[in-house]
């Protein structure tokens, strides 16, 4: 009982914003990386900033973690100015790439305990912190095992590992889960998400719609180097209309327009499609009655289905909603 109060005191005091931007910019020659994006982060949130590659999304967390200084526009971190207060920035954040930045050659732990030496922890602190990191990641019966002898999901999760050290309070997570096998990322979901309980804020960076709507409290979708939408994973679901969607695929993509064309009486402007896979959504009015409506129509007209089926609202949904195409369509 006593732990449940504290926690949510904890968490209660976590209600001042984390991260604020405001019209950022950055160009690299003639390519506009990020457009005037502005944006606030709350302490004790994990916040997914959601696109597709070549959206901004890195280029943001460089900024943010002072690795790279804005065109124009201001930011701050943890109440510290990035352009001005970098010094004061880097010992309260933690910085985890799209690739784990391990030394290979040493153990996990050794790992860990050499982090804590670069922070100045001492070694009884950093030899203590690096226990408790390596039982918290389910590293303890690896954490004398060379790190080149690890597979990508527990170096992922060592990376992860390295990162909170020092404790910091707000952490920076770039794609943490690219190339990871599902059993893998699952288990770093869960990591992350129990983060926030600690008081932690986590800027996470992501290309997929399913993380984002599993781990974030607020989510942004960004394209073409600016914020489109802004919201809770519910919030954003809601620009989608109806409560559950009908999905199908078409068994030839080719006649994804002329499958559209005669749904559109049941979809009007709230059914999407992409013309690449064949997919197409459209909101579920009148319940399992529309799926008749819709067999009927595209019999009609000579189109196969390969599936047919009620879900409810995704994040795909969402994108196709505000894009006009699906997240992967898009490349850097």
């Amino acid at each position: 009982m006593l732990n449940n109060q504290k926690t949510e005191q904890k968490q209660a005091e976590c209600t001042e914003d984390a991260i604020i931007i405001e019209n950022i910019s950055k160009h690299f020659g003639k390519i506009k990386a990020l457009d005037g994006v502005s944006l606030k982060v709350e302490e004790g949130i994990v916040f997914a900033l959601l696109g597709p590659n070549g959206s901004g999304k890195t280029t943001l967390i460089r900024i943010l973690t002072t690795l790279l200084i804005p065109d124009g526009g201001t930011a701050s971190v943890g109440g510290f100015d990035v352009r001005k207060q970098a010094q004061s920035i880097r010992p309260i954040i933690g910085l985890a790439g799209q690739y784990p930045a391990v030394d290979e050659d040493l153990t996990g732990r050794e790992n860990l305990e050499m982090i804590g030496q670069l922070y100045h922890l001492g070694n009884q602190k950093s030899h203590t912190r690096a226990g408790e990191l390596l039982e918290t990641f389910e590293l303890a019966e690896a954490g004398n095992r060379r790190v080149k002898t690890y597979s990508g999901g527990m170096r992922r999760r060592l990376d992860l590992a390295a990162t909170l050290v020092a404790e910091p309070s707000i952490l920076f997570l770039d794609e943490p889960t690219t190339g990871l096998d599902p059993r893998s990322r699952f288990g770093l979901w869960d990591v992350i998400s129990k983060l926030k309980k600690d008081c932690h804020t986590v800027f996470l960076t992501t290309q997929y719609l399913e993380e984002a709507d599993r781990l974030a409290d607020k989510i942004s979708i960004m394209e073409s180097g600016k914020i489109i939408r802004t919201g809770t994973p519910q919030e954003l679901k809601g620009c989608c209309g109806g409560e559950t969607r009908v999905k199908l695929k078409l068994v030839d993509p080719g006649k994804t327009k002329q499958a559209v064309s005669l749904l559109r009486e049941l979809g009007g402007d709230q059914i999407y499609s992409v013309e690449e896979t064949g997919d197409i959504s459209l909101p579920s009015v009148g319940g399992m009655t529309i799926l008749s409506d819709v067999v009927r129509r595209l019999d009609a007209g000579g189109i196969q289905m390969a599936e047919l089926g009620l879900t409810q609202p995704t994040l795909d949904d969402v994108f196709l909603a505000i894009t006009g195409h699906a997240a992967e369509a898009e490349t850097t």
